[in-house]
């Protein structure tokens, strides 16, 4: 895989490129020239963790023949204080389903997601990160 990382016109933060082009825009702290007024990428980081997982659930769930109607990930997450690098120490993620959808099925596609699946939350793991969950019928 490739990728390209350029600063900005206005120096404010960098844009990310994949291959194919598509873009995503990471915000520089003020202390690095930016206004601080974005995603930054240790972020972007955590938010990769909740999508690589959701994409995840959302199919088993589909497979399951369940129906989402609705769904959200809320994530709490902490970093190393003091240090540098800061790595992410843990991250807490809570589940929200609407539709027809049975939590107990609902649950087992995020156990499989979380442990067996998801790059993005084993990567962390990997780094000594915890990685906890709890999921909801909204």
């Amino acid at each position: 895989m490739n990728f390209t990382i350029q600063l900005a016109a206005d120096g404010s933060h960098t844009i990310g490129m994949d291959a194919a082009g598509n873009t995503v825009n990471m915000y520089l702290p003020e202390t690095a020239g930016g206004n601080a007024t974005g995603i930054r990428p240790m972020q972007m980081l955590i938010l990769g963790v909740g999508g690589c997982t959701a994409v995840d659930v959302l199919m088993i769930l589909k497979k399951k023949r369940q129906i989402v109607e609705d769904f959200r990930i809320e994530i709490t997450a902490t970093r190393e204080n003091d240090k540098e690098p800061a790595l992410w120490e843990s991250a807490h993620l809570k589940y929200y389903f609407k539709g027809e959808v049975d939590l107990e099925k609902a649950k087992h596609a995020i156990d499989l997601s979380i442990s067996k699946y998801c790059s993005a939350s084993e990567t962390l793991r990997s780094a000594g990160s915890v990685i906890t969950w709890e999921a909801f019928l909204m």
